[in-house]
């Protein structure tokens, strides 16, 4: 493998306006092929916004929803990756032929569609039917995998995109600044969005604190270390409807460390350059080799245990 230079990205989106956010994909995919990037990764939902989904009805849902591959964006997607010779990857709401519907995410180049993922464990709409498949798929001479979201959070599914030999896992959000039982969660004020430029300063306190990149970093860096993968996680930037989102895309390599980050309080992508040598530098590669899935290979595979009962003998 070469290395391989990827882009990823953040922006505000519009709810349901998928012009305006094909227009920023655009936009942003042109700039970063000109400063050398290869591949531009986008948020979950980046083509048609995310969060405005949870009122709608499954009337609705199938309007905003398309056909993977068919749908005209797939179709500007690939005219996107042709234009900028870049690799674009972006998410979408999905609907087949059965009108069964999905929370997709498509890596796109100019030849067309190159890989499709549809989530594991949607919720924002209860019409969506989860995904039943983990993809790994060639990319410029490397394997990659796609998990979206919360498919991150059950550890299994970093761990199994990995066995099935996924170096690069690009890992689009819509994620926090919301609230949560975890200690200093909740959402952040879209008055501090408003008035970023008069007042920078409290708008990134709380960007960064618990309510968002605080609370990332108890387990992002992580996912990497511990697959001894490159994660590439994209989130979009202010308002999603009606709840404000802080951005943060990253790339992290497979030692956990961030090597680029988005900090603007606006649009903007970042480019890091992966190398193959980390893939088995990295501890996590040491740790796999050392397995003994013969003594926990069927405790993983169990139904979870909701509750606990002690048996007195």
């Amino acid at each position: 493998m070469k290395p391989i230079k990827i882009a990823t990205a953040q922006f505000e989106n519009k709810s349901g306006d998928k012009e305006h956010n094909l227009g920023i994909i655009r936009q942003l995919a042109g700039e970063a092929s000109k400063a050398g990037a290869q591949v531009i990764a986008f948020h979950e939902c980046s083509v048609t916004g995310y969060t405005f989904a949870r009122h709608l009805s499954r009337e609705q849902m199938l309007k905003v929803a398309e056909l993977v591959p068919g749908g005209p964006s797939i179709n500007a997607l690939q005219h996107i990756a042709a234009e900028h010779n870049i690799v674009v990857l972006a998410g979408l709401f999905e609907k087949d032929a059965d009108d069964k519907m999905y929370k997709a995410y498509v890596c796109v180049d100019r030849n067309g569609l190159v890989a499709r993922y549809r989530k594991l464990h949607p919720f924002i709409n209860p019409h969506l039917t989860p995904g039943d498949q983990y993809v790994v798929f060639d990319l410029l001479g490397w394997k990659c995998g796609i998990l979206i979201c919360y498919d991150n959070n059950i550890i299994e599914n970093v761990r199994a995109t990995k066995l099935l030999g996924a170096d690069i896992i690009f890992m689009p959000h819509v994620t926090m600044c919301t609230p949560s039982t975890r200690p200093g969660a909740g959402f952040v004020d879209p008055a501090l969005w408003h008035n970023r430029e008069a007042d920078p300063t409290s708008l990134r306190q709380e960007f960064d604190g618990l309510k968002g990149r605080a609370w990332l970093m108890k387990w992002l860096p992580a996912r990497a270390y511990d697959n001894a993968v490159y994660a590439v996680f994209s989130n979009p930037i202010g308002m999603d409807d009606d709840q404000l989102k802080n951005g943060c895309s990253m790339i992290l390599d497979p030692f956990g460390d961030i090597i680029a980050e988005c900090r603007k309080l606006d649009n903007d992508f970042t480019i890091a350059t992966l190398t193959p040598e980390k893939l088995r530098q990295a501890g996590g590669h040491r740790y796999i080799q050392a397995r003994r899935p013969e003594l926990y290979g069927d405790i993983i595979g169990r139904d979870h245990i909701s509750e606990q009962r002690v048996v007195w003998l």
